[in-house]
């Protein structure tokens, strides 16, 4: 075997390789900064004004990142998260910046609501048997119209977070009732209630004032209730299917892949702190383990890899070349 790993046959044998096609950048925009604003738990991300978007964009544009996700921090919030689907809200403004500045870019927007309720968590809330808690059939409605704001701003994809049964359904209906029918689907079809998240709620501003996700996201140990997520809104009519978080759960990747739908593995905020963190101690190289996670993604059936490391990797991929 070790004569098919010497150093000038093996890159010809490879099995799998990370292209700056794979790549999508989250992004934070926020209505309430003038400046780009650092996020202490995520160094090296911040939230962006509105007005600097198009040259955020532009730069990961010129460095070959293809496409990103947009999470909107809005001024005001309440309990029907009304400036989630205002026509002028923060992601609708920012989509329609990206569109003119850079219309090659592909556009993502979440759909969900836990950045802009006041409460916190990402559908309508309302008294249940052990106290307040989400109400699903109330949210679908919610996402529906969230998801078609999105889409009339121009949006490519639409990505509901929000893990609301029937969710796809709602979306998909939506969408082709307004006339928005090439407006695709990536859903979190496999997103579960992880620890992994604290970054990214410092970065969206969403943690929520009572209880947790746990009651709409999946629990780590159910691998066969996670299947079940992604095949249920495959059946509904999602394009893209999702695996969230990545990294400790890309068995999950490899199962979903086998339904031949597109899966994306979104590295999260948690995965990222941690890279970060032990690369600061010089614990261990930054390039090494990031490019070693986005190669076993691809290996594990991964089409599209939602990373806060993209600009750097696609930067690091024209190093190699």
């Amino acid at each position: 075997m070790r004569r098919l790993r010497e150093s000038k046959i093996r890159p010809l044998l490879a099995e799998h390789s990370v292209r700056k096609e794979d790549l999508v950048m989250p992004l934070f925009v926020d209505q309430t900064a003038s400046a780009p604003v650092p996020i202490g738990s995520m160094p090296g991300q911040f939230r962006y004004p509105l007005l600097d978007i198009p040259a955020v964009v532009r730069k990961l544009s010129e460095e070959g990142v293809r496409a990103v996700l947009l999470f909107g921090i809005p001024d005001q919030k309440d309990e029907m998260a009304s400036q989630a689907y205002h026509p002028r809200g923060i992601v609708q403004e920012a989509v329609r910046a990206i569109a003119a500045a850079m219309p090659g870019m592909v556009i993502i927007t979440d759909v969900c609501a836990c950045e802009y309720t006041s409460h916190g968590h990402c559908g309508i809330v309302a008294p249940g048997r052990g106290g307040p808690d989400v109400q699903n059939d109330a949210s679908l409605d919610l996402m529906a119209r969230i998801a078609v704001s999105h889409a009339e701003a121009g949006a490519d994809i639409v990505a509901p977070s929000c893990m609301m049964d029937g969710v796809v359904s709602a979306i998909r209906h939506a969408l082709d009732e307004n006339g928005y029918s090439e407006v695709l689907i990536m859903s979190y079809s496999t997103k579960f209630s992880s620890a992994l998240y604290g970054p990214f709620r410092e970065a969206a501003d969403s943690g929520f004032l009572f209880g947790d996700r746990s009651t709409y996201q999946l629990p780590p140990s159910n691998g066969r209730e996670a299947l079940m997520e992604s095949r249920l809104d495959a059946d509904e009519g999602a394009d893209i299917l999702m695996v969230k978080p990545a990294g400790l759960y890309l068995d999950l990747v490899a199962k979903i892949r086998e339904f031949g739908l597109p899966v994306a593995a979104y590295q999260v905020s948690g995965e990222y702190s941690q890279i970060k963190a032990a690369a600061e101690r010089g614990w261990i190289k930054e390039r090494e383990v990031v490019m070693e996670s986005m190669l076993c993604m691809k290996r594990a059936g991964a089409d599209l890899l939602i990373t806060y490391f993209a600009e750097d990797i696609a930067g690091w991929l024209d190093e190699e070349q």
